[in-house]
């Protein structure tokens, strides 16, 4: 995922090819979300931040992180679907090979289901240090901030839906459990990051 360019990301994306998808294209939107917090925190630097220097050199730091994790899961994203698209080829000319396909497909979705059920706890704190940012953010560049919020709002969403369509393979309880607690939390976000942008445009307006 980092050694490719932009077009070619988006040429695969296009292609009838198991990987990369809709999960990848949400870690990216998350990614894409926290890098808009890192600049917005490090374009807000000079005398009249010095009051908040350390909430900002902070909230860069954070952003960084998240921005790493983000990357990292839609690599995983990407190697989770293609295990889904190899189990789907195992051999199924007899009942035990039948049997083992289908344990494999099951395995393969629920590991499937892990990386955009974290790819939504990473949009959550890239809207938790957007909130942060938003009141001594440089006003110059405070659209940044609801675009930070918007792209963190389409990474939970997509990523819910990822997550939903995989909780059929799901087996285990404890995961199954901490998988939809994950898609849970996607409605209060959309409203935070609702009120984030909400509150930009006030201030554009203004």
């Amino acid at each position: 995922m980092r050694d490719r360019t932009i077009d070619d990301f988006l040429t695969r994306l296009a292609a009838r090819v198991p990987a990369p998808g809709g999960g990848a294209v949400a870690a990216l939107h998350a990614a894409q979300a926290a890098a808009l917090v890192g600049r917005v925190a490090r374009h807000s630097t000079g005398e009249g931040y010095a009051g908040h220097r350390d909430t900002l050199a902070w909230v860069a730091t954070e952003a960084d992180r998240l921005r790493e994790d983000a990357l990292r899961l839609a690599q995983a994203d990407t190697a989770a679907f293609t295990a889904v698209a190899e189990a789907h080829e195992l051999p199924q000319d007899t009942e035990e090979a039948r049997a083992a396909r289908a344990v494999g497909i099951a395995r393969a979705l629920a590991a499937a289901a892990t990386p955009p059920a974290e790819v939504i706890g990473v949009a959550q704190v890239v809207v938790e240090l957007a909130e942060e940012l938003l009141p001594v953010a440089n006003r110059t560049v405070i659209g940044d901030v609801a675009a930070a919020a918007e792209a963190a709002r389409a990474a939970a969403t997509t990523a819910r839906v990822k997550v939903e369509i995989n909780l059929g393979g799901v087996r285990d309880e404890l995961v199954y459990g901490e998988l939809t607690a994950a898609a849970a939390r996607v409605p209060t976000l959309v409203a935070r990051a609702e009120r984030l942008t909400a509150a930009v445009r006030e201030q554009i307006a203004a």
